[in-house]
This record gives structure tokens, C-alpha cells and sequence, in this order.
């Protein structure tokens, strides 16, 4: 693999951008490609396409060097508006690469107090394309809910917004509201979290079974005795699958 230096990376990153204000959309995405592309290792390529069910291309960087390189890039985008990381992210979408759709989740996730519940549109707009598991859960985690979190001190009806995507017929949409309190810990709304579970214990569709064993164990690790109690009351609504993710730490 190619080797760039942190000190090479950070001029790049410095050259690239006037530190006293954000790229602009555009200017952003040409500087992440301009990181990345050098970065890609051609070995792991096939691989990672593989990994993926061969549904997306990629450059062929790892996580752990792609959030490195793209860092100082991303801590840069401060100050930009709601509009123009969304549309960094959707420019981002667009591209075929997979690492570049990770960028885009880094980049929202890094600046998420910028977003509001108005944004929640266009943020399930990115759930719905180029949909896998990858990517629906990392925005559901760690831009959605914490949107979601965030306002809920000024919009306590906030999470009516995710009851509403639970009926989608979207099976990733659906699947974004059941983890979107992933970490809440102690915030959770324990009785949405069990209604979801049973609203959608039914389904054969294995990334929403998995989503509600997932979700549950989350909150197991906070209140154990809630979820084993909600599993033994209602094991029969639920499927294998999801009670032996839900009890997997119990």
C-alpha cells in the first residue's frame, strides 16, 4: 500500500483548506478523494468487495487508515451549515467507492449538533441508498439517534418521528428506528423499545430480527432484568434469532 506520512497527510488536509472557514461541498469531496485514492491497496480490494456481497466497489482502505487520513479534513468541515454537510454527504453517496459513503457518516457524525429534527428527511434519504447493514447502522447509531437525542429536551414527541419510520415499508428505514436508541443507556424510552420489538417480532426478514435482538442487548447492558423479563414474558412473539442476540450477555 501506498505510504503517506501524518505530516504529509496534514499539509495535504492544510493545503486544501483555508483553516478560518469550510470547504465548500464540492471543494471537500475532491480533497477526501484526493486522501483517499493514493491510500487505496489494491490486494484488499477484492476482498472487501466480497465481504460486502460484491453490492459496492471500493478503494481498498481499511477503516482505521481512512478515518486518519480524513480526520483533520473532516474536524475542519466546523462551522459549516446543516445544508452543506448534507450535501457533502450526498455528493459523497454518489460516488461508487464504499469508503467515500463511510467519509460522508464520519463527517455528519463528527458535526451531528449541527443537524435537527428538520433534517431528518434527508438523512433517511442516505438510509435508503445504497442500502446495507454497513451503513444503515452507523447512521442510525451515531447520526440519527443522537439527532434524535439531542432534541429531545425541546421536542419531547421527538421520537414520534421514529414511530413513523417504523411502518415504512423500507426494511432499512424500519430497521433505523428499532437501533436508533443504541447507547441511550439510561435516556432509552424502554416502552418504545419493547413496543418495537413486538410491532415488528413477526417479521422473517433477518436484518429487522437481528435489529431487535441488537437493540435489546444494548439496553440489557443497562437494565438486565428489564430485558430478561421482557423476553420471558414474550419469547413466543419473538424469534430465535432475536432472543439468543437479546440474552447473548444475560
Amino acid at each position: 500500500m501506498p505510504r503517506t506520512s501524518a505530516a504529509s497527510r496534514r499539509r495535504s488536509a492544510k493545503d486544501s483548506n483555508d483553516r478560518s472557514r469550510p470547504l465548500a461541498p464540492a471543494a471537500f469531496v475532491r480533497a477526501v478523494s484526493k486522501l483517499l485514492v493514493p491510500a487505496g491497496n489494491p490486494a484488499l480490494r477484492p476482498w472487501m468487495r466480497a465481504y460486502m456481497k460484491n453490492q459496492f466497489e471500493f478503494l481498498g482502505v481499511k477503516t482505521p487508515v481512512r478515518r486518519a487520513f480524513t480526520a483533520e479534513l473532516i474536524r475542519m468541515q466546523k462551522g459549516a451549515t446543516a445544508d452543506e454537510l448534507l450535501r457533502s454527504a450526498r455528493m459523497l453517496w454518489a460516488l461508487p467507492e464504499r469508503e467515500y459513503q463511510f467519509v460522508a457518516i464520519d463527517l455528519l457524525g463528527r458535526h451531528v449538533r449541527t443537524l435537527t429534527p428538520k433534517h431528518l428527511p434527508a438523512l433517511f434519504s442516505l438510509v435508503r441508498k445504497k442500502s446495507w447493514w454497513d451503513t444503515v447502522d452507523a447512521l442510525a447509531a451515531t447520526v440519527i439517534g443522537r439527532v434524535v437525542l439531542n432534541a429531545r429536551a425541546e421536542r419531547p414527541d421527538i421520537q414520534n418521528e421514529m414511530d413513523k419510520a417504523l411502518q415504512s415499508p423500507n426494511l432499512w428505514v424500519r430497521r433505523v428506528a428499532i437501533l436508533h436508541q443504541l447507547g441511550w443507556r439510561e435516556g432509552t424510552d424502554s416502552g418504545r423499545l419493547f413496543t418495537y420489538a413486538l410491532t415488528c417480532g413477526h417479521e422473517r426478514e433477518f436484518f429487522i430480527r437481528k435489529a431487535i435482538g441488537w437493540a435489546l442487548r444494548d439496553y440489557a447492558r443497562h437494565a438486565p432484568g428489564d430485558v430478561r423479563g421482557f423476553l420471558s414474558a414474550n419469547r413466543d412473539k419473538l424469534s430465535p434469532l432475536t432472543v439468543r442476540e437479546a440474552a447473548k450477555h444475560l
